[in-house]
């Protein structure tokens, strides 16, 4: 049985249980689905006590193995910034979307999981969290958990290592990369348990918020779906055809193989065969952009993710009753634009990954357990978004920087879409 098929059955049997003493009134039933909640608190602490090693692992990596920057030249600087841009503006309409849905969702549910929450620590203004992103002690903010400012310094570090000479940054990512490899394999070993995780973590609010609980899922999940398929449309699109000089309808006519193994999949990285396949026999792009730019995509495009960690803080922040203030948004949107780029290539990445976003709100942790049960449909809408707009990339830099061997033609590429439609 794959592990996601588990975890489902491990949320409908929570959701159920706790369900059936919400609307039974059973004393038997409630002590049961309360009496499990322990079991899903120290899941959630497992997945804490991975995170701050694990993310510092995978940026680090990530950000070091780019080398010195100043080397990537034209072409990198185009996918860097196409990445970095419809990141950011994933981040946004992610929050902007599920705003827009969450009168779908019900009060009563945030009422049951507030009041069973931590109390939100207090946050600080603009000029204050803006100062707290420096830290002077690096290790200090690890003990206490500020994810954002050991971003910070991670990133630093990563940069001058990759500015190191070949040998010396060699032997620093090698490191790196064992010490990614082994905590990768160490979240496998606890997602392994996060079917038992997920029933004790559902079992519990569901009793509490009964029918509630399963609207705002139901509610979350829609938002995401919608806020994906806008983004393509707004985002992927006009830039293909504006920037890339490609018809929009040709683009996603030639895609198709790539986004539908992505979706089945929910893997980046299993779709860069057919990715490559696709910019060079479908697209015909020009060699050298595609083999840099979707090699490059797979480890840093994570646009569909961005959105839907933009859409998931704000609906954990309504659900815990976490009021988002300024300086809170603000470093969510810097802390999820962050972390988009560097998610590790495991199942529920993308929701294990969003910790130091649901930190520095004060949103509890909790919450990454609420997602993880129905984590599925989300995490394969946003791979085939990933996919997407890793392809548009290729396009919009072999439009803007690409050589013309082995490239295309906009004009001919026009003229056959046209001729087919």
């Amino acid at each position: 049985m794959k592990l996601y098929t588990a975890v489902a059955i491990g949320l409908v049997a929570g959701l159920l249980l706790g369900l059936l003493a919400s609307v039974t009134g059973s004393p038997v039933l409630m002590a049961i689905a309360v009496g499990v909640e322990p079991i899903g608190q120290a899941f959630v602490d497992l997945l804490k006590m991975v995170v701050i090693p694990l993310v510092v692992a995978v940026i680090f990596v990530g950000v070091g193995a780019l080398g010195d920057l100043r080397q990537l030249g034209r072409m990198g600087g185009l996918t860097l910034l196409f990445f970095a841009a419809t990141s950011a503006v994933g981040v946004l309409m992610g929050m902007g979307i599920m705003q827009l849905f969450l009168p779908l969702a019900s009060e009563a549910a945030a009422e049951a999981v507030a009041g069973a929450g931590a109390e939100a620590p207090v946050l600080p203004g603009p000029v204050e969290f803006l100062l707290g992103l420096i830290p002077s002690n690096p290790f200090a903010a690890a003990a206490e958990g500020a994810l954002l400012p050991l971003i910070v310094f991670t990133i630093l570090f990563a940069a001058a290592t990759g500015a190191l000479p070949e040998k010396e940054r060699d032997t620093l990512l090698s490191l790196g990369n064992a010490v990614s490899d082994s905590l990768i394999k160490l979240v496998h070993w606890i997602l392994w348990l996060a079917p038992v995780g997920v029933f004790a973590l559902a079992a519990p609010v569901t009793a509490r918020a009964g029918w509630a609980m399963l609207q705002s899922l139901g509610a979350f999940i829609l938002a995401v779906l919608a806020g994906l398929v806008v983004f393509v449309a707004l985002a992927y699109l006009p830039a293909v055809r504006f920037l890339g000089r490609m018809p929009a309808g040709h683009f996603l006519k030639r895609c198709l193989n790539p986004i539908l193994i992505a979706a089945s999949t929910s893997s980046t990285a299993a779709t860069v065969p057919a990715m490559l396949e696709a910019a060079d026999e479908e697209l015909h792009l020009s060699r050298p952009v595609w083999s840099f730019v979707i090699p490059l995509g797979a480890g840093l495009g994570r646009m569909g993710t961005a959105l839907f960690q933009g859409a998931a803080i704000v609906f954990l922040a309504w659900l815990f009753g976490v009021p988002l203030a300024a300086a809170g948004i603000g470093g969510a949107v810097l802390a999820t634009f962050i972390v988009s780029f560097t998610v590790a290539g495991i199942p529920a990445g993308g929701v294990v990954s969003l910790a130091p976003a649901l930190g520095s709100v004060g949103v509890p942790l909790d919450g990454l357990g609420v997602l993880l049960g129905v984590d599925r449909i989300p995490d394969m809408a946003r791979t085939a978004t990933n996919v997407t707009g890793i392809l548009a990339a290729a396009v919009v830099v072999d439009g803007r920087a690409g050589t013309p061997e082995g490239g295309r033609e906009p004009e001919q590429v026009k003229s056959e879409s046209e001729g087919a439609a």
